[in-house]
């Protein structure tokens, strides 16, 4: 198929070189003159595994190809797909103005039949909202003839940073928002060689979905936090804990890893945005503000509790270890650590930070006073304590021998308990995690 896929963000060109990759011609659209020059010279704009060889590969095989300009590549489209971000206004609303700024253009340009998808994560009720525009500037256009011929369907995103690629190529579903037989065909075909379930839906129940399933995984990091802190007050391990529990085929081991708390692009605005549109009914969730609230407490507790042991961070020296929300990823939006560090900063920490790949993105929002380490040992240096908060696997590879005789003090804060299992102590260090008998 001739695919248009309307924004080169991290959802859009992960999913538009999937598609490419699967045999289909892919023309990415982005107003960022700057972002789309790099793409056409092979420059992947962000971290993700294998994505700058996927990249070249099908730039190769002539499959992708990118433009500023909708008006070059939307001729002879079967599928346009928008993939622009919807972030969080103030008031926890999803903003949606660059979602409708795609489906005026849309309406403004096409001539002919097409399905038009709706990938960004939406409130229930965009998708509708999106066809009324796209028919309204068709109609403004002279074409209100040719608005039967589109149609609109939601197809919500479940990709991992880290794992996008695989998560593409092996979703464990895909889920088709369309109540038009030909609008589920195509999407169905469009799939083709993807193994794993297709899940019809209403378009209603399809935007809902990607709400849900954020909430729910984001309901379990706050229950595995509460949990902890429970566990600490009576000497428990919540790791030991998780892993019981998480044997229970009802409930599953994923995201029990008690930490600082859910961050991300996707967690912290979809589950604001669910909550807010609930309200909009009249109905308070209360059970999705309770797992706000309990993320937002772990991080502030986080804090406290290095102040508590440090007997205050006001000129003290600390050394964090990670800014990315996760390990695998340069995404720090919505990130846990680069609020914890703003928080000590505010106290009058002395930070010195270190991470594999989001320092460059993580330095336009933190303070200026944070300073930046070239290892993860240089960040160490002269440092008071040390604190983990990004889940890194290499951290564990570090010489802690060498990290102890840098620090001032051998004392280690662990916000995602990484290095819970390296045996800290024999190299004479204080350590403590989150949910676990500090030692």
């Amino acid at each position: 198929m001739n695919l248009v896929m309307i924004g080169t963000g991290y959802v859009g060109l992960v999913t538009g070189l999937g598609y490419a990759k699967l045999g289909h011609r892919v023309a990415c659209v982005d107003t960022d003159v700057t972002k789309v020059a790099g793409l056409d010279r092979g420059e992947a704009p962000f971290y993700e595994p294998g994505l700058p060889e996927l990249l070249r590969e099908m730039q190769e095989a002539g499959r992708v190809m990118f433009s500023t300009d909708l008006a070059d590549v939307i001729g002879g489209a079967d599928v346009i797909m928008i993939a622009v971000g919807t972030p969080s206004q103030p008031d926890g609303f999803a903003d949606l103005s660059f979602v409708e700024a795609a489906a005026d253009r849309i309406g403004t340009l096409l001539d002919h039949e097409a399905l038009v998808v709706v990938k960004s994560t939406v409130p229930v009720g965009t998708n509708r909202r999106v066809l009324d525009r796209i028919r309204r500037k068709m109609g403004e256009a002279g074409r209100e003839a040719l608005t039967s011929l589109v149609t609109v369907a939601s197809l919500p995103e479940f990709l991992r940073p880290g794992f996008a690629l695989r998560d593409f190529m092996e979703p464990d579903r895909v889920v088709i928002g369309a109540e038009d037989a030909v609008a589920q065909g195509t999407l169905d075909r469009l799939h083709d060689g993807i193994d794993a379930p297709r899940v019809f839906l209403s378009v209603e129940s399809a935007e809902l979905t990607k709400y849900a399933a954020n909430a729910l995984l984001a309901t379990k990091v706050s229950f595995i936090n509460e949990i902890a802190n429970i566990a600490e007050r009576f000497g428990a391990d919540v790791r030991e804990i998780a892993r019981a529990v998480g044997l229970d085929r009802r409930i599953g081991p994923h995201f029990l890893e008690a930490g600082i708390g859910y961050g991300g692009s996707c967690f912290p605005k979809d589950v604001s945005a669910l909550y807010q549109m609930a309200g909009t009914t009249g109905y308070d969730s209360r059970l999705i503000a309770t797992v706000i609230e309990v993320n937002n407490r772990q991080r502030e507790r986080f804090v406290s509790m290095v102040e508590q042991d440090l007997g205050g961070v006001r000129g003290r020296r600390l050394a964090v270890w990670g800014l990315a929300f996760k390990g695998g990823t340069d995404d720090v939006r919505g990130s846990a650590a680069i609020d914890v560090v703003r928080r000590l900063v505010g106290l009058g920490a002395e930070v010195v930070a270190f991470d594999p790949k989001a320092t460059e993105l993580a330095r336009r929002m933190l303070p200026e006073q944070v300073a930046y380490a070239p290892t993860a040992v240089d960040a160490a240096t002269g440092a008071d304590a040390l604190l983990v908060l990004t889940d890194w696997q290499e951290f564990k590879d570090v010489s802690f021998e060498a990290v102890r005789d840098r620090m001032a003090e051998p004392r280690v804060f662990d916000g995602k308990n990484l290095l819970a299992d390296c045996g800290l102590e024999k190299f004479g260090f204080v350590y403590r995690g989150v949910g676990i008998k500090s030692r």
